[in-house]
């Protein structure tokens, strides 16, 4: 089968790639590591999403050099702003991976893989925080998505920080006393928290490994401790406001639209936030269906291929099955 869609979901923490047949049928797949233009530019981002379009081509039986498809169906984590929108198209299609080319932020692959029409609003909660949302007529709301200058409050990495704030405090008499603080001591296998601050300070620790922490704080707040409570009611009155704000915008709030919940956060600890995000939807969205995905992005990176060279709903439901047997496009 020849490929029609190169479907690519370029994270901050991986990046996967499908080939992908015009009925659907997922003909090959590849995983690297993050490719976020943020991180590792323009230029490095499509050299990894070439060389694992090179790996999934030769799976798939193909020639390891393009085209790869018809279509390529980029989204990308850093592509936020509409000029790096431009500018990352114009670079994909100057690599000539296929004939037609689209980039998109990644808030709309993980929007397109829990709806049947990609509309909606999507809040995704991984190593950052961002939402996007699509009306019925086109209309498009978004968040700039650049951290704490643009607004934001959340994220993995965020989180992370924020625990380690917090059993810093806790040890030097600033703040108010939590239980995170033993759990940063115990993680990092340390005799105190001021050891971590200094290692990350001499570069002893990579900057990133203060994300490791954000998974402590859903087990602290298990536990019953204020601190860590208090971040988490935070992120799921966050995660509920980014929703609702969009659905607004739209003009959904009195609509039974779909708000589709996404990343690595929401999918993991935070999957404990949920009864409180949809408490915080049903108060001003009534009619809102809320839905938790955990099928891969790049799901809906490759429907939002096949959506774009016509291929109808049997196509997408293949992909599905092929992608993710769990995978459903109804909202719960």
């Amino acid at each position: 089968m020849t490929p029609a869609v190169l479907a690519v979901d370029g994270g901050n923490s991986k990046t996967d790639v499908l080939l992908v047949a015009d009925d659907g049928t997922v003909l090959a797949t590849a995983r690297g590591p993050g490719a976020s233009p943020q991180h590792v530019g323009v230029r490095g981002c499509l050299d990894a999403v070439a060389a694992l379009a090179r790996e999934a081509a030769a799976r798939a039986g193909r020639p390891g050099e393009p085209p790869f498809a018809r279509h390529t169906a980029a989204c990308l984590a850093g592509a936020d702003l509409p000029r790096e929108e431009r500018e990352l198209r114009a670079a994909v299609a100057a690599r000539g991976w296929s004939g037609t080319a689209a980039v998109d932020n990644d808030t709309f692959a993980l929007l397109r893989a829990g709806t049947d029409d990609g509309v909606g609003v999507a809040v995704v909660c991984g190593a950052g925080i961002n939402c996007v949302g699509v009306a019925a007529d086109g209309r498009v709301s978004r968040f700039p998505a650049l951290g704490r200058i643009s607004g934001d409050w959340g994220g993995g990495a965020f989180l992370g920080r924020e625990v380690l704030w917090w059993a810093v405090r806790a040890e030097d008499g600033r703040g108010a006393p939590t239980a995170l603080l033993p759990a940063v001591v115990d993680h990092f296998g340390v005799r105190r928290a001021a050891e971590v601050v200094e290692a990350l300070h001499f570069g002893e620790l990579p900057a990133d490994a203060v994300h490791e922490l954000c998974p402590l704080l859903f087990e602290v707040a298990a536990s019953g401790d204020p601190v860590s409570r208090a971040l988490c009611d935070r992120l799921a009155e966050e995660v509920g406001l980014l929703a609702t704000v969009t659905l607004r915008r739209l003009d959904m709030l009195d609509t039974p639209g779909v708000v589709v919940l996404g990343g690595g956060v929401l999918t993991g600890g935070g999957r404990s936030l949920l009864p409180a995000v949809r408490a915080r939807c049903a108060a001003l969205a009534p009619r809102a269906r809320i839905r938790l995905v955990e099928a891969p992005p790049v799901l809906g990176a490759a429907l939002l291929g096949l959506d774009r060279i016509g291929a109808g709903p049997r196509a997408g439901q293949r992909l599905r099955e092929g992608v993710d047997p769990r995978a459903d496009a109804r909202p719960s």
